[in-house]
């Protein structure tokens, strides 16, 4: 079975790679958001992960109200339209406005640190929980990312935000655990990772991963490169993902991806089914 296929829909004027894409009066910009999310779905999307602040390096906090505001009606919306909607927030107030629209993920990259009401606002909806290995906000992340030995320090950490979040009542069952990868986490921290994903399935979690675009994939790339070239190294680390069993992987570019699924999956089966019948 191929991962879920989280496409990203930033509703924000600053994201690294997309910020500004649906900037415009509220109710343009929400219709905006939800045509391009449809569009998503379209080409192979299961989930779509909104969020309305970024996590980039050196970022500045979002009064919680504008998040909200950027967020929610575009969560409503999709639900409406029967689309999955994963949640990408810190804030609990923002999480449970959009719980009462409906059962949606929570993808908070902060794990339940970022704010102390949010395990409980959770727990209280019985939700869907992503947990990411987290160390401190976007200001000060990247003077965090020091290790001896990064998958296992990374591994015994998320292990503990893990049990901070059962003992707050969330189910196990509905616990998704996250790396971070690029959260307070240099180039090669994130290969190490990568390099060790066994040990983060071992413990008997869903496993999503988030590589898209990040830093680490450009590095790979000739300097002067647009962000948007960080596409191939994010689909083959998408396909690699796909062979050591994760149960989905964050992306930009959804067809990319879905491309990369479809060779691993003509890979395992000897065969490749056409989406088309042109160029079968």
């Amino acid at each position: 079975m191929d991962p879920q296929l989280m496409a990203v829909c930033n509703v924000t004027p600053d994201s690294f790679s997309d910020g500004g894409t649906h900037e415009a009066p509220p109710a343009e910009r929400t219709q905006s958001a939800v045509n391009y999310a449809k569009q998503q779905v379209a080409l192979g999307a299961t989930i779509i992960d909104v969020g309305g602040e970024s996590t980039r390096p050196g970022a500045a906090r979002v009064p919680q109200a504008e998040e909200a505001a950027r967020v929610v009606p575009v969560v409503a919306a999709l639900l409406a339209e029967g689309i999955e909607v994963s949640v990408d927030t810190m804030n609990a107030a923002t999480a449970d406005a959009c719980l009462q629209l409906g059962d949606v993920y929570i993808n908070d990259v902060s794990g339940g640190l970022a704010d102390d009401q949010m395990l409980a606002t959770v727990a209280k909806h019985d939700a869907r929980y992503i947990l990411s290995h987290w160390r401190g906000h976007s200001v000060v992340m990247n003077d965090l990312a020091t290790y001896d030995d990064t998958a296992s320090e990374v591994l015994a950490e998320l292990t503990q935000m893990r049990d901070r979040a059962v003992a707050a009542g969330i189910r196990a069952e509905r616990i998704i655990l996250d790396p971070g990868l690029g959260f307070a986490k240099d180039r090669d921290d994130n290969w190490a990772i990568l390099q060790h994903l066994d040990q983060f399935n071992s413990l008997g979690h869903p496993l999503l991963i988030g590589a898209s675009r990040k830093r680490f994939t450009g590095a790979l790339l000739a300097p002067d490169a647009p962000v948007t070239d960080r596409d191939l190294p994010t689909a083959i680390i998408s396909a690699l993902c796909a062979e050591r069993g994760v149960w989905g992987v964050r992306v930009h570019n959804t067809e990319a991806t879905r491309v990369a699924f479809d060779i691993v999956r003509a890979w395992r089966n000897g065969h490749a089914a056409t989406r088309t019948q042109e160029g079968a």
